[in-house]
């Protein structure tokens, strides 16, 4: 395990407790160098608990776990110099401007007062905040503060940044700013282990994915490869009669596979080889025996159902 340079972040059999109850139950993870990695999981799964042992706030009861290169347990100083940690909440004063807040954070790390200003200009720049940098952060948006927080995490250039659900309580145009800024990271070369609860974040941010449930890893994959996992593309046809599900399930069977029918949606789905063909085939037949269709189209697997295949719970 020492000395793989391809990772910056390995674990394994991670294992912790609180009392009678298994945060960590045997968790593993491999970390791409340079790379967004998912962490997924439904409430209580232990992302969070996962993200504070590797970031050294939490002691583990087993297993073995290296963060860029440097054993966890054994030289946790180290590791912390390597680090950067954003909660879930912003951890900016809001009384204090965007660029007094970087200064303060640059002055705690010990960069000295011109060092922590300078600091401060390079990162209001780089996370779009350049032109906010001397308003104060009780006037800023949601989006603002968590990238400011963002800012303050990187005050050190940290190889490997931790992102425990950073856009929690985020409206729309605040995720995908967050987003942008997280990209921006990974291009100047940090890697970043995320984790979230929206499976949108982590489809568009991360190349690799890891579901945890219950402590443990339950699939680890590309998002391309969790999908795949649960079946290729499908066709859905929604009747304007319920009347007519049979009929169409009928007429659906004939390009895919068994069909399933909810009777309540009034929807006939199934899994398609061909997707153009099978299309076109349903929805001319459709037409041809008078089959009135409210809506009809074809499906890829998204990650919520990949997440409800594997814990049994949607998100």
């Amino acid at each position: 395990m020492e000395g793989d340079g391809d990772y910056a972040v390995r674990a394994v059999g991670l294992r912790k407790t609180y009392g009678e109850k298994r945060a960590l139950d045997g968790f593993d993870l491999t970390v791409r160098r340079g790379t967004v990695h998912g962490l997924l999981g439904p409430n209580g799964a232990g992302k969070t608990t996962a993200v504070r042992v590797l970031g050294t706030l939490l002691r583990f009861d087993g297993g073995r776990a290296e963060v860029g290169g440097v054993d966890v347990a054994a030289r946790p100083r180290r590791v912390r110099r390597r680090i950067g940690l954003t909660g879930q909440y912003a951890a900016v004063d809001e009384v204090l401007t965007g660029r007094q807040n970087l200064e303060m954070f640059g002055r705690l790390f010990h960069l000295g007062g011109r060092r922590a200003k300078a600091r401060a200009a390079e990162l209001l720049d780089q996370f779009g905040l350049a032109d906010a940098g001397d308003k104060g952060v009780g006037s800023y948006s949601g989006g603002m503060r968590r990238r400011l927080d963002l800012a303050a995490s990187m005050i050190m250039t940290p190889d490997i940044l931790f992102l425990d659900e950073p856009t929690t309580g985020l409206d729309p145009r605040g995720r995908g700013e967050v987003w942008e800024s997280v990209r921006k990271l990974v291009t100047a070369g940090t890697t970043v282990l995320l984790t979230t609860q929206y499976l949108e974040e982590a489809d568009r941010l991360a190349s690799r994915i890891t579901v945890i449930d219950q402590g443990r890893t339950i699939a680890d994959d590309t998002p391309e490869g969790l999908k795949r996992s649960v079946g290729g593309d499908r066709i859905e046809v929604v009747v304007a009669d319920a009347a007519d599900l049979p009929r169409a399930a009928k007429i659906v069977a004939r390009s895919g596979a068994e069909p399933v029918v909810d009777e309540t949606e009034r929807r006939v789905h199934a899994t398609v080889a061909d997707r153009v063909a099978a299309l076109t085939d349903a929805a001319r037949t459709l037409q041809d025996e008078g089959v009135a269709v409210e809506d009809i189209g074809l499906r890829r697997p998204s990650l919520d159902d990949v997440f409800l295949r594997l814990t049994g719970r949607g998100v």
